[in-house]
């Protein structure tokens, strides 16, 4: 099943500009939405996360939550922005964007530049590698006893996750983005390419075959992660207000059949973790 986001726009009421690239900077969001400015989502092409569907719309589950929430506090003049994932912090900081929607993992070494919300869900990390997995990677430690090589999007969580498991910088390739993931695996530069189990199963999915996705349970529990919307440090009394209502609609019925054609099911609802709790732990 598509997601269809035309009926998506329509169900949560919502009002798109196109997407754009502009970079003029602008204060708070709340200042600019007392001024009648949009407000500016960010996120890159990360399936089924966040990124733009067909008719340059936002797709993916972490937007349909973030709009969601900001429809119940009704806010719908939205513009997205979209940008590579490595762009997604320095963007927010330098006023590009007002919310990163893109999908991303809270971590105490992110929640010290931007403020995340409260978790909207939980997923594990899996790899893609050749057909057959070749060398037998499962995990960070095979990489490690094999001297494999890994490929990921630069500035994602999983490198830092995998130099704490001993992957040394000399066996990990940086790209800007998924195709170039899928690219290095299937050449052989690289055995194993590293992101969100969910985001590499529609990857692998995609690529008729010429990869397949490791069992994202190979992975210690402690490698689990939550996602949230990341926010400017300025904008922590319009966060908590975002919080009470996410709350509101996330797991709601509506909320649920929205995120459906993402692969997002009631397993990935957060279970009741708190945004400090998963920056002071992960």
């Amino acid at each position: 099943m598509k997601p269809n986001f035309t009926a998506l726009t329509a169900l949560l009421g919502l009002t798109l500009f196109s997407l754009t690239n502009t970079g003029a900077s602008a204060g708070p969001v709340a200042d600019r939405i007392a001024n009648g400015q949009p407000i500016r989502i960010g996120f890159a092409s990360e399936v089924p996360y966040a990124y733009p569907d067909a008719n340059n719309q936002p797709a993916g589950f972490a937007n349909v939550i973030a709009l969601g929430a900001l429809k119940e506090m009704g806010y719908t003049n939205i513009e997205p922005v979209v940008t590579e994932w490595g762009g997604l912090i320095p963007g927010l900081q330098s006023g590009r964007f007002d919310i990163i929607t893109g999908g991303m993992y809270i971590l105490k070494s992110r929640c010290e530049n931007v403020l995340f919300a409260e978790p909207l869900a939980k997923t594990g990390e899996a790899f893609i590698v050749q057909p057959g997995n070749p060398k037998g990677l499962s995990n960070y430690k095979d990489l490690v006893s094999k001297n494999a090589t890994m490929v990921a999007n630069t500035g994602s969580s999983v490198i830092e996750q995998a130099k704490k498991d001993g992957v040394q910088d000399s066996q990990i390739i940086q790209v800007p983005g998924m195709p170039e993931i899928l690219a290095t695996v299937e050449s052989g530069r690289a055995d194993a390419g590293v992101s969100a189990f969910l985001e590499l199963k529609e990857v692998a999915k995609k690529a008729g075959g010429k990869v397949e996705v490791t069992d994202p349970k190979a992975f210690p529990e402690s490698y689990q992660n939550w996602v949230g919307i990341a926010f400017s440090k300025d904008d922590a009394e319009f966060v908590a207000k975002f919080n009470q209502a996410q709350k509101k609609f996330i797991g709601t019925p509506e909320m649920m059949k929205a995120v459906a054609p993402y692969d997002y099911d009631k397993n990935m609802l957060p279970d009741g973790k708190t945004a400090e709790w998963v920056c002071a732990n992960r």
